[in-house]
């Protein structure tokens, strides 16, 4: 065989991948076993087609087919690939060039944080281009009931830490100590309801005078919260209201990473 000929089978076999791949998207999207012909409707190929993809991805491993039913859904390998994709992310290197994008649209400044042993930890900071006043930096471990940041991880995250410090800043806020903050569960209720109705968290000039913030969960392929992404800038650019261009913006940013990091859920909610 000729090596220009070769060269050709090469580029015919890699497309064969690429026509074939679908099937696999649609099965993966679809969230349970299909019948040959559902599963070929919805990837956009003639049934007759679609079997013979279906046929050595279930040779290679990548799809089963049920005996009975005949419906076929991914196989064993696909979720070898799955976990080992999974196993090599890290959700702060896949968020950061979201979190710059952000910053070059909404024009504020933004940040990523985790939940770290000491409550919602900054894991980065990009500074506006306009000067701001902000004594925050990476590092930096935010209050719970009071920050935009604390508030978010206090209405999507889930862990016995978190009850602790709840409880710890409630007695804290019920003493006078911080009159920024709710001081009972009832108000803090009313917060974290909110959060969870527009699926994100604001505070408007709670943690910093004049300047208003809005945060939004990321979900890992659990569906469990990995990060917050925020958003901050002075009131009279950032308005509080939860469907304005900047929160939605932080919503869209934080749906791209969860997508990015394998949660396939429905989006919590996008602000009214």
């Amino acid at each position: 065989m000729l090596a220009e000929e070769k060269n050709e089978d090469s580029r015919q076999g890699i497309q064969s991948i690429e026509v074939g791949v679908p099937l696999l998207r649609v099965l993966a999207d679809h969230g349970g076993p299909m019948m040959l012909r559902d599963l070929a409707g919805e990837a956009g190929m003639p049934a007759a087609k679609a079997h013979r993809y279906l046929v050595s991805f279930m040779r290679t491993g990548l799809v089963t087919q049920d005996p009975l039913s005949g419906r076929y859904d991914l196989g064993h390998f696909a979720l070898d690939l799955g976990l080992a994709s999974l196993a090599r992310l890290d959700a702060v290197r896949v968020a950061t060039p979201v979190l710059d994008a952000l910053g070059d649209e909404i024009g504020e400044t933004v940040a990523l944080a985790v939940w770290g042993n000491m409550g919602p930890t900054i894991v980065r900071w990009v500074d506006s281009k306009r000067p701001v006043t902000v004594n925050l930096r990476t590092g930096a471990v935010m209050p719970l009931l009071h920050s935009a940041i604390g508030l978010c991880f206090v209405a999507f995250f889930d862990s016995p830490l978190l009850q602790c410090r709840i409880e710890e800043e409630l007695q804290i806020n019920a003493r006078g100590e911080d009159t920024r903050a709710p001081i009972t569960r009832t108000q803090l209720d009313a917060l974290t309801a909110d959060a969870r109705e527009h699926g994100m968290s604001r505070v408007v000039g709670a943690l910093i005078p004049g300047i208003n913030a809005f945060s939004a969960p990321v979900f890992n392929h659990d569906g469990k919260m990995a990060l917050a992404i925020t958003g901050l800038g002075p009131a009279g650019l950032m308005p509080p209201n939860w469907n304005g261009p900047m929160p939605k913006a932080i919503r869209a940013a934080a749906r791209t990473i969860s997508r990015q990091l394998g949660w396939r859920g429905p989006a919590v909610h996008d602000g009214k």
